[in-house]
């Protein structure tokens, strides 16, 4: 599945991902709200999941091949993963609640991934890809199997 993939080919396919489940959230929110919502709901554990792949492996990795980790990128990604945790969970609230007049949270949220996104394929992927082998890489793709599913599960108050 991942053998071979560099790290900003697997990364980017996962925004491509979560993208389309958030454009079918929006197409159907007012017409089908169940799956709206339950496009919401794998939304925002694929998105919860992708960050906490980033911030618990690649940008550890990143730290210790590179030395950087209180200057250079990853500072800056793990403040901005905190800003858009905060627009995802007021959308998120107003699922709960079958609100579907969240399009100002929804465009704060698309705003700051638009931006976040192109910094992450543009610059740290490919840097992250320049640091690394494709031994570590692979041990990348196999630890995010690892990680804990309660880490990142929770949403619209199941569990």
């Amino acid at each position: 599945m991942t053998e071979g993939k560099t790290i900003r080919e697997f990364f980017e396919q996962d925004h491509d991902r979560l993208d389309e489940l958030f454009k079918t959230f929006q197409r159907l929110k007012q017409s089908d709200f169940p799956k709206a919502e339950q496009a919401f709901r794998d939304f925002k554990v694929g998105l919860q999941r992708h960050i906490v792949w980033e911030e618990d492996l690649l940008f550890s990795l990143w730290e210790k091949k590179t030395g950087m980790s209180d200057s250079g990128p990853t500072p800056a990604m793990r403040n901005e993963h905190r800003q858009i945790g905060e627009q995802l969970e007021a959308i998120h609230r107003k699922v709960a609640n079958q609100n579907v007049g969240s399009d100002q949270e929804e465009e704060g949220l698309l705003s700051l991934l638009s931006s976040h996104n192109r910094k992450e394929e543009r610059a740290l992927y490919p840097a992250i890809d320049q640091v690394t082998s494709a031994e570590e890489r692979e041990t990348v793709f196999l630890n995010m199997n690892n990680i804990p599913e309660e880490r990142y599960k929770l949403c619209c108050g199941q569990h």
